[in-house]
């Protein structure tokens, strides 16, 4: 039962960090500082919430496993792959591939290098990726809030 509370907290502090970093903390960037040198703030930021998001999904991938695991040693009819376990590597997945393949592509138009997609566009796709990430990490929270 800890165990579930921990995990259920680890959720809950994600979505709030998702939250507080693209609702608060990259528009008030916007608000106060010059485009360019917000844009770097704001790229930080998102970097480094990348690298919590990645901690935060191995931790809650971690601790689901051996929740199903418990639950399947005592007898439970239950899938291995969990909603919950699907909602983490989901959010996982968006992570990966926003701080790893649409960010690179995000610096190379912002250098002058020819991508697939503008920069208007790239931006708009991170943007929609971000905050169904948010979805997805606010579900899990509410969802092992509720299995307790």
């Amino acid at each position: 039962m800890k165990l579930l509370r921990f995990q259920s907290w680890l959720a809950g502090v994600w979505a709030g960090v998702i939250i507080a970093v693209g609702a608060v903390a990259a528009p008030t960037l916007f608000a106060t500082l010059a485009r360019q040198v917000a844009g770097q703030g704001a790229g930080h930021i998102f970097g480094v919430e990348a690298r919590l998001s990645l901690a935060f999904a191995v931790i809650l991938f971690v601790i689901e496993r051996r929740r199903v695991r418990d639950l399947l040693e005592g007898g439970a009819k239950i899938s291995v792959v969990s909603p919950n376990l699907l909602l983490t590597l989901g959010a996982l997945f968006l992570t990966v591939f926003g701080e790893f393949a649409l960010h690179p592509m995000i610096e190379a138009t912002k250098a002058g290098q020819a991508t697939l997609l503008s920069f208007g566009a790239l931006h708009g796709l991170s943007a929609t990726l971000y905050w169904l990430k948010a979805v997805l990490v606010a579900i899990l929270a509410w969802r092992l809030t509720g299995q307790r």
